[in-house]
């Protein structure tokens, strides 16, 4: 496996690999977890008449794709919102994604639902995922959507796109996605390339990981 710019974690008790694609990885089961990918979400604005661009979940499932290679990951966990909402149901992400499954029957592909998921409805069974609720034991974590401690496990999770805020000497500012741990709860960020990022308010004890695409840097 080539590590690239991952940065290891230990969660729970066990190791995680921060990817800097926005997703993490669990070595020891080669097992990817991505939050918030919003399958269909920008076809879904458009058939509000919002004027967004198109292509974008085709961008995401390039990126999945591309991660699940360099790691040879063998399972996916999708940590909620996998789906954007009925609309995307239609769209040509979701089309292109059935075709790139039909190509990787042998990857097992996993869903914890999450607020959209339950809007959205389960995805197509054609796309082979197995759907569960949170919380979903998996190792020694509690994989969630929505974010809150679990007693007795640490728990994975998404729903707050987390963010984090770098500013720079000229009064510059940016914001980043970022893996934002608090409390035995660590939360990933949002996988989509069209779901934007929240920044989180650091308190005393938590610990931020910012990705900026190419590598996983920790926060002081």
């Amino acid at each position: 496996m080539t590590k690239g710019a991952d940065l290891a974690l230990a969660w729970g008790g066990a190791e995680l690999r921060l990817c800097p694609e926005r997703a993490a990885f669990w070595p020891d089961e080669r097992v990817l977890f991505v939050a918030d990918f919003h399958l269909g979400k920008a076809h879904s604005f458009r058939r509000l008449g919002v004027p967004v661009p198109a292509g974008t979940s085709e961008a995401n499932l390039a990126r999945l794709a591309a991660l699940i290679d360099r790691l040879a990951a063998v399972e996916v966990v999708f940590l909620g919102d996998f789906l954007h909402a009925a609309r995307s149901r239609s769209s040509p992400g979701v089309a292109a994604f059935a075709d790139w499954r039909a190509g990787r029957s042998g990857l097992a592909l996993t869903l914890v639902r999450g607020n959209h998921d339950e809007r959205a409805g389960d995805p197509p069974s054609d796309l082979g995922i197995q759907v569960v609720d949170e919380p979903f034991a998996r190792g020694p974590w509690a994989l969630c959507h929505h974010p809150a401690p679990r007693p007795g496990r640490a728990v994975l999770a998404g729903h707050l796109h987390p963010g984090a805020v770098l500013a720079g000497a000229a009064l510059d500012r940016l914001c980043l996605p970022a893996f934002h741990a608090r409390g035995g709860v660590l939360v990933l960020p949002a996988f989509g390339e069209f779901t934007g990022s929240k920044a989180v308010r650091r308190e005393d004890g938590d610990r931020c990981f910012v990705t900026d695409g190419a590598r996983v840097l920790a926060l002081p």
